[in-house]
Parts: C-alpha cells; structure tokens; sequence
C-alpha cells in the first residue's frame, strides 16, 4: 500500500481508543501539535511518536492499514540530506527534526480519522468552541464546515483516483496529431475534479436540508465521559515529562 490509499475513513473497531469522545482526540492532537512546534526536540517527538505506536496498537489498527511511502519520498529525503550536508552537519540535523515534526503531525491527524466516525466530529467541534459563543462568533457554522470539508476529502480523492484510472485508459497520441487523448492534460483533470465536487456538494446540501438543516448535525450530545479525562491527564503528564527531559538536556 503506498500513500496515495491511505483510508481516510475510520477503521472499525471496538477498542478504548474508538470509544473516546471526538473532542478528546481533537485536544490531545492539538496539545501535541503546539508542544512539538514550540518546542521541535527529539525528547518532545519520540514521546509523541510513542503515544502513536501505543494507541495504535491498542485500537487494532491493522498493518495494511499504514502507508508505505513510495521511492520518490525517500529520494526527496535523501536530496534534501545531501543539501543540507554540504552546508553542515547540524543543517543535516535540524533537517531530520523537521521531517520527523511533519511525519509525527501528519499521523496524528490520519490516527484519528482512522478511530472517529465522522459523525462525531462536528458535535464534538461544536461543543469545544462553546467558550466562543460569548462573542457571538458562528460556532455551529463553523463546526458543520469543518465536518463537510473531513466528509469531502476522502470522496475528492477517490474523484481524483477515478479520473486518473480514467485518463491512463485513453489512448496515446502524438502531441500534434488533434486527437483529443493527447490534449487531455493535468488541468483538464483538474477542473473535471471540480465540477464533480461542486455536484457532489449540491447533492449534499438538499439532503442536509431534506434531513432537518445542518442545525442537526450539530445538535447530537457530545460530551467528555471518565475515561477521557484519565486520557488527557496521562497526555499532560507526558507532555511536562517530554519538556522536562528537553529542559535538562
């Protein structure tokens, strides 16, 4: 499997990890995300890395599941380590640590799409922003696009597969020949993307209006049960462990 079939969609599952509440997911990948890019040490990253090895593990997540990164990623790895070798071993380091920032966040995000029904996102959002309201700010809106826009993504890519599949089955013509398979470019595929989303999106919206408004997407109880808090104290422990270790090292 390579990274372009990832699933973005959750694995099923009955583990502790899939029985937590959405908003707990969405906090500790946001408490993670903030320690690492104020403080990008390999203390803070291993810890991370770990938490995601731990909770992986303990959701079941299956090994064909993980993506295996194509050639071309390790070649632009190796580019960029050689790049950064002729300037100094420490550029090589500080490049490595960089990676690794964006490897750690960019799984994180995939783990927990991987154990939360989408479903379970925006009443979560919704529930989290609820300090917002005060200032009379879109809560609700804002969930609901966010929601959509983690609903669309998987749909836009399987699009995205299909034109692709399409366009390799065309024929091959010379550039000069006028035959429509050698004009078809990346562009064409583009925008043929584009008009498939907006008529996915139209689609979407009458049945979000058939079915009640987005009012109702939102609406759903979503609150934080004990086994969540237990989860975000261990986390706050090993964030102040991870900083520590950075602090004295």
């Amino acid at each position: 499997m390579t990274m372009r079939t990832v699933p973005l969609r959750q694995v099923p599952g009955d583990s502790v990890i899939h029985r937590l509440w959405a908003g707990t997911k969405l906090l500790v990948v946001l408490v993670l995300s903030v320690m690492t890019w104020v403080l990008p040490s390999w203390p803070a990253l291993g810890m991370v890395a770990a938490v995601l090895v731990i909770t992986a593990l303990i959701a079941g997540i299956p090994l064909g599941a993980i993506p295996r990164p194509p050639w071309w990623f390790w070649g632009l790895l190796l580019l960029g380590a050689a790049v950064n070798a002729a300037v100094s071993v420490a550029a090589v380091v500080v490049f490595a640590r960089a990676t690794a920032l964006g490897l750690v966040l960019v799984a994180t995000s995939i783990l927990v799409i991987w154990t939360t029904p989408l479903a379970d996102v925006a009443p979560a959002i919704a529930t989290l922003m609820r300090p917002l309201r005060w200032l009379r700010l879109p809560v609700d809106e804002w969930a609901v696009s966010i929601a959509l826009c983690l609903r669309g993504l998987p749909m836009l890519i399987e699009e995205l597969r299909l034109l692709r599949a399409a366009h390799r089955l065309r024929p091959t013509a010379p550039a000069d020949s006028g035959h429509p398979a050698a004009e078809m470019g990346i562009i064409d595929m583009v925008v043929a993307a584009m008009s498939s989303a907006l008529r996915r999106a139209e689609e979407m919206a009458e049945a979000i209006t058939a079915r009640g408004g987005t009012g109702r997407l939102t609406a759903y109880p979503s609150r934080p049960h004990r086994r969540d808090w237990v989860v975000l104290g261990i986390v706050a422990v090993a964030c102040a462990g991870a900083i520590t270790a950075t602090v004295m090292l």
